[in-house]
């Protein structure tokens, strides 16, 4: 069987599976973005994500991670919602994790494919990756042309605007490659203008240790730093304040994935009742959620400090 054949089966299997869109590229050494993540790195950027200084070798060549690689196949899956929380006044969660954990649910998939590949094209060396490993995701997607890194620094497809997660497989297997699309973000700077706490110094750049993302999910600190009180724009979890302002995103649509979908109990939550929130509440909302990560502790200390 040719790439040509061979990748068509993947790309169907994947829609199949309900990925939104797949591209793919040649293993190797990601050169461009070393140089940009070296530099982030240096000027702390990362803020308090030690994790993000280690396995540089692993997070910049795919063939370190799976070796003779010669494939990556990039998807990005659906998870944009019109849904929003009814009480305009209640603090906000990022709509990525509004149902259940998307680890969980697209890992699921990347091994229905897995079993699919090994089953159809012999005994690869084969590892799917959803945010587990120092994979640059974004980098993957962009040069398998997918879409093209925003000024916001997320993958912006045209098709489906930014509201998806990414997820990759790389493997020993040639397969037919896709060619990397031109950046459309012309002299557009919405994102820029939108973010609350000034985050994005500047076109392709995110200084991570101010953006509102990090400071209520990554930092795990007691408190958050009184220079970012008053600018927090009422999220407790995460943030979406440049992709709701990305043209770009009147393209989105609904997602189709029923796991996705927020239950009534968190959307229907008032100001007062998340000012009350106890941990009996919480391990029943979030049970199977991503907001798990910031712990009951975590997404107390974010909603104080709102009301300060």
């Amino acid at each position: 069987m040719n790439n040509s054949l061979r990748t068509k089966k993947i790309k169907d299997k994947a829609f199949e599976l309900g990925f939104s869109h797949v591209g793919v590229s040649k293993a190797g050494f990601l050169e461009q973005e070393a140089r940009q993540l070296e530099d982030w790195l240096k000027n702390d950027y990362h803020g308090k994500m030690s994790y993000m200084e280690n396995h540089f070798d692993l997070r910049t060549d795919t063939t370190k991670l799976v070796p003779e690689a010669k494939s990556v196949i990039t998807f990005i899956y659906n998870y944009y919602s019109p849904i929003k929380q009814n009480d305009n006044e209640a603090p906000k969660i990022s709509m990525y994790a509004y149902g259940k954990d998307y680890h969980k649910v697209i890992k699921k998939k990347l091994k229905e494919l897995q079993y699919y590949i090994i089953e159809n094209f012999g005994d690869i060396n084969i590892r799917g990756f959803v945010d587990s490993a120092p994979v640059m995701d974004k980098a993957w997607a962009k040069k398998s042309g997918l879409g093209w890194i925003g000024k916001h620094s997320n993958l912006i497809n045209k098709q489906k605007g930014s509201y998806f997660f990414i997820a990759e497989l790389i493997l020993d297997l040639e397969l037919e490659t896709d060619i990397a699309i031109k950046d459309y973000c012309g002299t557009c700077t919405k994102c820029i203008d939108a973010c609350p706490t000034d985050a994005i110094i500047k076109p392709y750049v995110v200084d991570g240790s101010k953006c509102i993302s990090y400071l209520t999910i990554e930092l795990k600190d007691e408190i958050i730093p009184d220079e970012f009180s008053g600018k927090m724009d009422n999220w407790m979890f995460g943030c979406d304040a440049c992709q709701e302002v990305c043209p770009w995103n009147k393209f989105s649509s609904r997602h189709s994935e029923p796991l996705f979908e927020p239950p009534l109990d968190l959307i229907n939550l008032t100001k007062k009742e998340w000012n009350e929130l106890d941990e009996e509440i919480f391990e029943n909302l979030f049970k199977s959620s991503a907001v798990k990560r910031t712990k009951f502790k975590g997404l107390k200390r974010n909603i104080n400090f709102l009301n300060t």
